[in-house]
């Protein structure tokens, strides 16, 4: 990936104390494309005027996290190192004591500027219950740091396949997946709508009562508005994740976040809106769970050879007359052999 050089703040060596973004009674949503890619921290507060940010400097970050320690590691992504800190009201004022996660960019990464200024940007400017709040951010010399709101669940992915883990309810997988569908449909339905491109369980972090929020938005783009047709240049995205169609023709990339759902509805050739996946998600979340006891799944020597998926696939084909078609024994068999010798107590 190609990315714009991060580009040094000059500030005064005094150190100073971060003060929230002013707000006004008129916020219009700011692109990415309306600023320039190496904008510093002060042309930043500038252009985030009602956001309701905060710019930290980098020793206040220190004191938070208590200077990164390691300790206080929750884990690292493509961006970089991720550590829990806390904010205490002495330390902000006018800002509540609260525990904090922040993420520091790894400047030999796979990720830069961009992706921290993309990220400040979306979700700097867009507020829903289903998106992780930041709370601020850092952009200091060549630092680049992003101050998030504390999920202490973590993230899906550490839920379902964690080792030793306890197996996750039904009841709380679909209050999980309709959050993170309320997530989505806020932002391709916005009126300045917003294609996430990098929609996975690592990226849906969780709250202590299980409310999902979708994170990362690093890869994230203006979609279209109107009437308009988005044509992506660039594939993006993890591999594995993206809508065939959208891989083949770099195209419909908000199809992507909508295939993750299509199981869900009993007429699959009708692909949903993510509107309309709420609406499927909601009567499914009464659902009680059974008791299914304890089991161990024991691979047989020998598995027989399962088809092997064309590279053309096609998303709709006419013969898939429901949800148990053909596909879906496919997928069957090839997730257990994707488990061959893994012994699992509990559902997946």
């Amino acid at each position: 990936m190609n990315e714009e050089p991060v580009q040094p703040v000059n500030k005064p060596k005094s150190e100073k104390k971060a003060e929230p973004m002013t707000s006004q009674k008129s916020f219009t949503r700011i692109s990415y494309n309306d600023l320039s890619s190496t904008m510093i921290s002060k042309e930043l507060s500038n252009s985030l005027v009602g956001s309701n940010l905060y710019d930290f400097s980098l020793a206040e970050l220190k004191v938070i996290t208590q200077t990164f320690s390691s300790s206080n590691f929750l884990g690292e992504g493509g961006f970089g190192p991720v550590h829990k800190g806390f904010i205490d009201d002495k330390l902000r004022p006018g800002l509540k004591a609260q525990p904090v996660a922040v993420k520091l960019l790894n400047l030999d990464g796979g990720q830069g500027h961009r992706e921290w200024l993309t990220e400040v940007l979306f979700l700097g400017q867009l507020r829903h219950p289903h998106l992780v709040k930041l709370i601020g951010y850092c952009c200091e010399d060549e630092h680049r740091l992003l101050v998030y709101e504390y999920m202490p669940r973590g993230s899906l992915e550490n839920q379902l396949f964690r080792r030793f883990s306890v197996s996750v309810p039904w009841s709380t997988r679909m209050k999980i997946a309709l959050g993170a569908a309320k997530g989505l449909a806020f932002l391709h339905e916005a009126k300045k709508p917003v294609i996430y491109r990098d929609f996975k369980a690592s990226n849906i972090l969780l709250d202590s009562d299980y409310t999902a929020k979708l994170s990362d938005f690093g890869l994230a783009k203006d979609g279209p508005e109107g009437d308009d047709t988005h044509v992506s240049t660039r594939v993006m995205g993890t591999h594995g994740y993206a809508a065939p169609e959208y891989l083949m023709t770099e195209s419909g990339a908000q199809k992507a976040a909508e295939l993750a759902y299509e199981c869900l509805s009993h007429r699959p050739k009708a692909r949903p809106t993510m509107s309309m996946i709420v609406d499927i998600l909601k009567p499914l979340a009464d659902f009680k769970d059974m008791p299914v006891g304890t089991f161990v799944y024991t691979a047989p020597t020998e598995l027989k050879k399962s088809p092997v998926a064309s590279p053309k696939y096609e998303s709709h084909k006419d013969d898939r007359k429901d949800i148990k078609g053909p596909h879906h024994h496919h997928h069957h068999n090839h997730h257990h052999h994707e488990r061959r010798h893994r012994r699992t107590t509990g559902s997946p």
